[in-house]
């Protein structure tokens, strides 16, 4: 049976906090990563605004008025007046990066889903990443520890010579060999 390494309370925290900076992490990209690229139109030309249109504009920015809210799924009549001023644009000829842009200059910078990449939210894009660099440094240091800490205890894997047994164990082994040869 192998055996059964257990943490020390320390190490349980450096590798839970590693845990949830990957998913930190994993998280992030993942949701940068499933927002359609930004002015780019998709679906018919002006005029053929599409469900499917307004809720891809509508799903890169939050309500004014409701917090923590998804345009896109907010059900306020402001929310609304809002898919459909989306909608009046888009099939007006607007693009996505007009529509948010528009966004953003009425009600600031807190309808944006994703954060501008700029002065301050540049830190959302930085921190994830760090936190992934500083874990993976803390992660290779642990196992570099616990690696060496191995080597170091490890026994040396050579058989025992016969001057090496006690006496009383190899006189039991021979009585034993002897009774099975038989």
């Amino acid at each position: 049976m192998g055996k059964l390494y257990v943490l020390k309370p320390s190490r349980l925290v450096l590798a839970l906090a590693i845990l949830i900076g990957l998913l930190a992490v994993v998280l992030v990209v993942s949701a940068v990563s499933a927002e359609p690229a930004a002015g780019l139109r998709q679906g018919g030309g002006p005029g053929n605004a599409t469900p499917n249109d307004v809720s891809r504009v509508a799903r890169q920015l939050y309500c004014p008025v409701c917090p923590n809210t998804p345009l896109d799924v907010c059900e306020t009549q402001a929310c609304q007046d809002w898919r459909e001023l989306i909608r009046q644009k888009l099939s007006a000829g607007a693009s996505d990066r007009e529509i948010v842009d528009y966004f953003v200059q009425q009600y600031g910078q807190r309808v944006l889903a994703q954060p501008q990449a700029r002065g301050f939210n540049l830190l959302v894009w930085i921190i994830p990443a760090a936190a992934l660099l500083a874990g993976a440094g803390a992660l290779a240091a642990v196992l570099r520890a616990w690696s060496a800490r191995r080597r170091a205890t490890a026994m040396p894997v050579s058989p025992p010579t016969q001057n090496e047994l006690p006496a009383d164990y190899v006189a039991r082994i021979e009585r034993e060999l002897s009774a099975r040869s038989r």
